[in-house]
């Protein structure tokens, strides 16, 4: 989690001090500080704690893991399903909830197995690509698509 860092200045004025205040805070060890150069930073978290100010609530995280099985698909196709849904994952919703996706193609089955790790709404994006290529009538397997001896008889 990335820190908001304040100057002695901004924490002074926030507080209504007087900068010299604020500086004896620190040194007193009342208000914890990082000195950079000759200047002192000081953590939002600390100065809520400080001022009493309730931390933000943490947020619940949900992780989901799936594995998808995807039988009958060539190399050819496996690749470009794989490359959709890496690029895909990268433009979720939420930045902070980004959905990770590896494959693994099994020459010999024809199979390509599919691993989503992620938030949970990151994740059901991914799944709804999958089924959305994988279930609808697309061109993006042409190859894929082989007709049977009896299609087009009477």
């Amino acid at each position: 989690m990335e820190r908001d860092w304040l100057s002695v200045e901004q924490v002074a004025d926030r507080l209504g001090l007087h900068v010299r205040t604020v500086r004896g805070y620190i040194r007193d060890g009342r208000l914890k500080a990082v000195r950079i150069g000759k200047q002192y930073r000081v953590a939002r978290t600390d100065l809520d704690a400080l001022t009493g100010a309730p931390a933000a609530a943490a947020r619940h995280r949900v992780e989901v893991s799936v594995i998808v099985e995807v039988d009958g698909i060539g190399a050819a196709a496996a690749d470009r399903l794989g490359t959709l849904l890496v690029a895909g994952a990268q433009m979720a919703r939420d930045p902070h909830e980004l959905a990770r996706v590896r494959t693994a193609y099994d020459d010999e089955r024809s199979r390509l197995k599919i691993v989503v790790l992620g938030g949970a709404a990151a994740t059901a994006d991914v799944l709804r690509t999958i089924d959305d290529v994988m279930g609808g009538e697309n061109d993006m397997f042409p190859e894929e698509r082989t007709e049977h001896p009896e299609a087009g008889r009477d």
